[in-house]
This record gives structure tokens, sequence and C-alpha cells, in this order.
């Protein structure tokens, strides 16, 4: 019985070691190093997760941006080249804000051209409702008109 307690101890101590090992623990020198980490984790997109921050993600690729991120801050380097160094690993997708750059102008520019096009259709369907409930009566209509309004003086 005792050589079953006993490994059942080391078990949940595995365990419980195990789950201490999982939260990263940096050393910073100073806590504006250490605020920058948390912004690039932040703003870095997981490979292989869709859509989840290299912070909050449990996979090995994120791992290793972490590790990569803190390295790098360690060596010296500013956020753009940490960030240029993630983009040439795992390419554009790894930014959750894509740069203003050639191949962006459409996803930056196209929301602006949607609603200057959309101002521009409201506008001219406004004028064109305008016009036409301003148009003048044709002689037809306009004897119709009177017509009724005589007929309705009289009554």
């Amino acid at each position: 019985m005792a050589v079953i307690s006993r490994c059942l101890a080391v078990i949940c101590l595995s365990l419980v070691a195990g789950m201490a090992v999982a939260d990263e623990v940096r050393e910073f020198g100073h806590p504006v190093m250490e605020q920058r980490y948390r912004e690039l984790t932040a703003s870095l997109r997981c490979p292989k997760c869709e859509n989840q921050a290299i912070d909050d993600s449990n996979s090995p690729v994120s791992a290793d941006m972490r590790d990569r991120v803190y390295a790098l801050l360690q060596e010296g380097r500013s956020d753009r080249e940490i960030q240029d160094f993630m983009v040439d690993r795992f390419g554009d997708y790894v930014l959750y804000n894509p740069r203003l750059e050639g191949r962006t102008y459409l996803l930056w520019g196209l929301p602006a051209v949607l609603v200057v096009v959309g101002a521009i259709v409201v506008l001219l369907i406004v004028r064109a409702r305008r016009r036409a409930s301003a148009q003048a009566l044709s002689a037809d209509e306009r004897a119709r008109l009177n017509e009724l309004i005589d007929r309705e003086r009289t009554e």
C-alpha cells in the first residue's frame, strides 16, 4: 500500500511541477522592457492558431516566438526590428495590424473609398428624388387638378 501512495504522490508532484513550468518566468532588467515584451507578444499572431496572439497561445510555435522576442529584446533590438524578424520568418500574417505598404493600400484604403462611394450614391439618390418631386405638372395633370379643386369648392 505504501508503494501505491508513493507512486500517487510522485504523479501529483509531477503534475504540479508541470503546471508550474507552464507559466513562463522571464527576467527583465527594467519595467519598460517587460512592457515592451508584453506589447510585442500581444501584437504578434500565432501562425498555427487562428487569430490568437502568441502571449495567449500554448502552441510550440508561439512558445518559440515568445523565446525569440525575449532574446531579441535582451540583445537590445527595437520593436520594429523584432517585428521585421518575425515577418521575415513567418510572413505578414503574424502582424495583427498590417503595415501600410504597396501591397496593403487596398486593405487600408478600401473602407474609406467605400464610405465616399456610398455618400455619393446617397447624394445622387436624394438629388434625383428632389428633382422628381419638383417637376412642373403637365397640361393634362393641371387640368385634372383644377377640376378636382373646383369640385371640392362647389360641394
